[in-house]
């Protein structure tokens, strides 16, 4: 069996960040996936896909991700229901990501908001190509 997705849209709101109270870290969000064609009058249509992350990738989801970012999500498509307060049960159908990448570099996004703020700040790339090779130290990798 394979169960299998990989999207590529943008988010519609910023993500949901929250904590179970085992201290499990979740995310929820929305993301816009544009169809492969136009409606009859032209305009072009998008599916809205609710997401969710676990852990680790949750947390980093809700510290980078924000309302209009393109992301490429992998993960795998369940189907759960429960009962309302009404009683009536209720089906919902969501994709629960276990990678996600960001399309779009944060400082793009940035650079929107702040192009005609300060453009002389020390918000330069340590790692743009100087030319000169960077002195890493054994203690400084996570391996």
């Amino acid at each position: 069996m394979l169960n299998r997705v990989i999207l590529i849209g943008r988010l519609t709101r910023d993500p949901e960040l929250r904590y179970t109270p085992a201290g499990v870290a979740v995310t929820q969000f929305t993301l816009a996936v544009d169809r492969p064609f136009t409606s009859q009058g032209g305009e072009k249509e998008a599916d809205f896909i609710p997401v969710v992350t676990w852990r680790q990738l949750a947390e980093t989801v809700a510290n980078y991700c924000r309302k209009g970012r393109l992301v490429a999500v992998e993960g795998r498509i369940q189907v759960r229901n429960y009962e309302n307060n009404e009683g009536k049960r209720v089906y919902v159908t969501e994709v629960i990501a276990d990678n996600v990448r960001f399309l779009e570099s944060q400082n793009k996004d940035n650079n929107k908001s702040n192009s005609n703020s300060n453009r002389n700040s020390n918000n330069q790339d340590p790692f743009s190509d100087s030319g000169k090779p960077i002195d890493i130290s054994d203690d400084d990798l996570p391996f």
